[in-house]
């Protein structure tokens, strides 16, 4: 059988189409594939900013008529550019799984020291929704006292996109990871000369992958979207096999979410559904065209929760009731080894390798497990635990590269791709912190119970911060274990499971709170 694959002329977009070639072929081995490749109404008006273009099929519609004259048998589309509302003509049948739905900062490092000595710092994007919801983002988390973002459009493809931020009078650029990933992981020879361009400009980059606590993805981003004539039953069995039913559920959902808005790449709205072993969690951050402000994260469970109770049953009621530690740096001695196979970690020169070896990228479990007198190289990649551990380190000084959005060190950092090759990782943890063979682990202070005394007694429902304080807990009182306990997504949980506790998960203290306190409103 033959079929024809329509896609943009792009680089980004023939990948795009040869992934879902390669997954054709795999499913079934005798097709027979033909690729047509061509501009959109978007591809050729590259002076206006997406959000004054036409609303509609900007960079579909011409697609769309295609398909339904029968040139082609299916388009593949970066399903983000796709309109809101669905074709009553063609049918969206398959994703493959999605790839990064980060965005990416990169900040040039010729201009760094410009933006520090300013305060100010101007950064292209063509897009409303990462102007309005990094602004306050990043004045937190770059490393500098930043006193104003200048946000400026951009338009082009990610090569062009990058040749612009080198040649222009402008400090940074985002971008979406996935586009970027996409782009180096290509094994075909035809793009061997883009990924060479942008390896060279990325050598002169810093970048940061940004959250999407703070920053959730267009709806969609990442994700590819096959679409098919309505009438071709014979294409929509072929493509079948295809369909990633995750990627397509989380992505229906974050449409449906920008469309009771009112849609469109105008919109000022960021909104990011990552589904987990733990429940299904919906990021939505920005505002509305009538002025709604939009902020909230959401956790929606894959097993059910105890029913409300009373705050008299709860524990703890105030985070600074779990304040049971004293924290003492540990201080390394000159040759002191990590553990696993990192190089020596000396007090005075701790990120020291062997000759020509780069030095290892750090996994911060909280910012104090950073020393004072640790000395970050300029090139050396930081990873924090999550946004606020990130917030602490730049007003620190330390350049971070990313996070684990507060929801565990099992979330993957997926940054092999930026950094050119496997990443070596060693994380900064306490003494008795969690650890597993993935990561190794150096500590860099220890907990002191403090000599006071807590009672838990008629407490029946728990929630815990820290595996460290639940295991304190339990040593003082063994009967807690038969108790209702709760945690967040990250180690925490993996400390609970590992004792034979079944906790329920909430995405922090204030959420459980919120949902499991009878005196508290919905």
């Amino acid at each position: 059988m033959r079929v024809t694959i329509a896609s943009r002329r792009s680089d980004l977009a023939r990948i795009q189409a040869y992934q879902v070639g390669d997954a054709l072929r795999a499913a079934h081995p005798q097709i027979d594939l033909n690729y047509s490749f061509h501009e959109s109404l978007g591809d050729k008006n590259l002076n206006d900013p997406l959000w004054k273009m036409p609303e509609k099929g900007v960079f579909t519609q011409d697609f769309r008529e295609g398909l339904l004259r029968g040139e082609f048998d299916l388009v593949v589309h970066s399903w983000k550019d796709l309109a809101i509302e669905n074709d009553p003509e063609t049918e969206i049948v398959a994703t493959l799984p999605r790839a990064d739905a980060r965005d990416l900062l990169l900040a040039r490092n010729d201009r760094w020291a410009e933006v520090e000595r300013t305060g100010v710092m101007t950064v292209l994007t063509s897009s409303p929704r990462r102007a309005h919801n990094l602004d306050s983002f990043l004045r937190d988390a770059l490393p500098a006292k930043i006193s104003a973002i200048k946000f400026e459009n951009v338009r082009g493809n990610v090569p062009t996109r990058l040749r612009k931020l080198l040649e222009l009078d402008v400090d940074g650029l985002i971008v979406a990871k996935a586009a970027l990933d996409r782009l180096l992981e290509a094994r075909q020879d035809e793009f061997v000369a883009t990924q060479k361009e942008l390896r060279d400009a990325l050598s002169q980059c810093r970048w940061m992958v940004l959250p999407v606590r703070e920053n959730p993805s267009a709806p969609a981003q990442g994700a590819l979207a096959v679409e098919i004539s309505g009438k071709r039953d014979d294409m929509r069995e072929l493509i079948a096999p295809l369909n990633c039913a995750g990627t397509y559920g989380a992505v229906i959902h974050e449409r449906d979410i920008l469309r009771s808005h009112g849609g469109g790449c105008h919109q000022k709205i960021g909104a990011s559904v990552l589904r987990r072993p733990y429940g299904e969690i919906t990021f939505l951050r920005g505002v509305t065209d009538n002025g709604q402000v939009l902020d909230s994260r959401v956790l929606t469970p894959s097993k059910s929760r105890p029913p409300r109770v009373s705050k008299e049953e709860m524990w703890p009621l105030e985070s600074t009731d779990v304040d049971w530690f004293e924290r003492e740096k540990i201080v390394s001695e000159p040759g002191a080894v990590a553990t696993g196979s990192v190089e020596s970690i000396a007090s005075n020169d701790p990120v020291a390798t062997a000759p020509g070896s780069d030095p290892p990228a750090l996994w911060i479990a909280k910012a104090d497990a950073l020393p004072d007198d640790w000395r970050i190289e300029a090139d050396q990649i930081v990873w924090a635990s999550g946004v606020q551990t990130w917030n602490r380190l730049a007003r620190r000084g330390v350049w971070v590269n990313g996070c684990a959005e507060s929801l565990g060190e099992q979330e993957s950092p997926l940054i092999d791709t930026l950094a050119g090759s496997a990443v070596n990782w060693l994380k900064l943890t306490h003494e008795s912190g969690y650890t597993d063979d993935d990561i190794p682990s150096v500590a860099t202070y220890r907990l002191i119970p403090k000599d006071e005394s807590f009672d838990l007694s008629g407490k029946k429902y728990f929630f815990w911060k820290s595996g460290s304080s639940f295991k304190y807990a339990v040593s003082k009182n063994p009967w807690l274990r038969q108790m209702t306990h709760f945690c967040g997504p990250g180690n925490t949980l993996r400390i609970l499971e590992s004792d034979g506790v079944e906790p329920h998960v909430f995405l922090d203290h204030a959420q459980w709170l919120n949902e499991m306190c009878q005196n508290r409103e919905r």
